[in-house]
């Protein structure tokens, strides 16, 4: 069987005990930097017996069928990436389609996501998302992926390097709009866990200086020019006067909800006003 672990993306405190007991159990493990395994292992105090092979994106189509063949001999072949889900912008992807191509047993150990950590923690709406992954290094090419994204209603999910952030912040403020929300997720679960909520426009400015860290971007989905003339939804406003109870003020619930649904923030606090 192929089993895809997930591992944790800063604190050790997120590996569950599946991950530590398939570490223990395999026959064989296929990390994608075999040094981060092992020092992983060491800090969580587990044995492992197994040969561990490197399995990475240079070498994911030839070690592959490999893995496959090792499965289909009776292996419990554990495969896992430097942080979270493999196949998830990481290795995985192409053994998982490879696995259920070839009938080989497959399952996952769930574990710590960046991509649903980074929506989750962004505030902004989770109903609807896309994971968009790396966007392109070279700038034409990041503008005519994001101009492709432009009407995109769901909220996206992006990675980055944080030595391009602030110019690929720059291209989603002119592209997607100045006034469009958005969050920037840096070191997830660890130490250093910062996150910077507002406008793409405020967060172009928020990155002007040195950043650094694993980063995740966090943009709210499309809504029209007409956004603060349509009719506001009755649950919207009730989520604005539940945290007004709750003892928020009244200007802070609003652009808290606005943000998260989408709205302009004075439109939404005068229909609750007018509600």
């Amino acid at each position: 069987m192929i089993i895809l672990a997930g591992t944790p993306l800063g604190n050790d405190a997120d590996a569950s005990q599946r991950l530590k007991d398939s570490l223990e159990s395999a026959d064989l493990i296929a990390a994608e930097d075999t040094r981060r395994l092992l020092n992983l292992v060491g800090r969580l105090g587990v044995e492992i017996h197994a040969p561990v092979i490197a399995y990475h994106d240079h070498n994911e189509a030839e070690k592959a069928p490999d893995l496959i063949a090792a499965a289909k001999a009776g292996k419990a072949v554990v495969v896992v990436s430097d942080a979270g889900m493999p196949s998830v912008s990481d290795p995985g992807y192409r053994l998982a389609a490879l696995a259920a191509h070839e009938g080989v047993g497959l399952t996952v150990v769930p574990g710590p996501s960046a991509v649903l950590t980074a929506l989750a923690i962004s505030g902004l709406a989770s109903d609807r998302f896309s994971f968009e992954g790396f966007l392109a290094r070279k700038s034409g090419e990041r503008q005519q992926a994001l101009s492709k994204l432009a009407r995109d209603e769901h909220t996206m999910i992006f990675f980055e390097s944080p030595r391009r952030l602030h110019e690929t912040l720059k291209d989603m403020s002119a592209i997607f709009g100045a006034d469009r929300p958005a969050a920037v997720a840096r070191e997830l679960t660890k130490v250093y866990e910062e996150v910077a909520r507002g406008s793409l426009a405020e967060l172009v400015e928020w990155s002007a200086g040195e950043i650094k860290g694993e980063i995740s971007i966090v943009v709210g989905g499309y809504r029209d020019d007409c956004a603060g003339q349509r009719e506001i939804a009755p649950e919207v406003i009730a989520d604005v006067k539940e945290l007004v109870e709750l003892g928020v003020r009244m200007k802070d619930a609003a652009g808290f909800v606005a943000q998260r649904a989408g709205l302009r923030k004075n439109v939404l606090y005068q229909a609750v006003l007018g509600s």
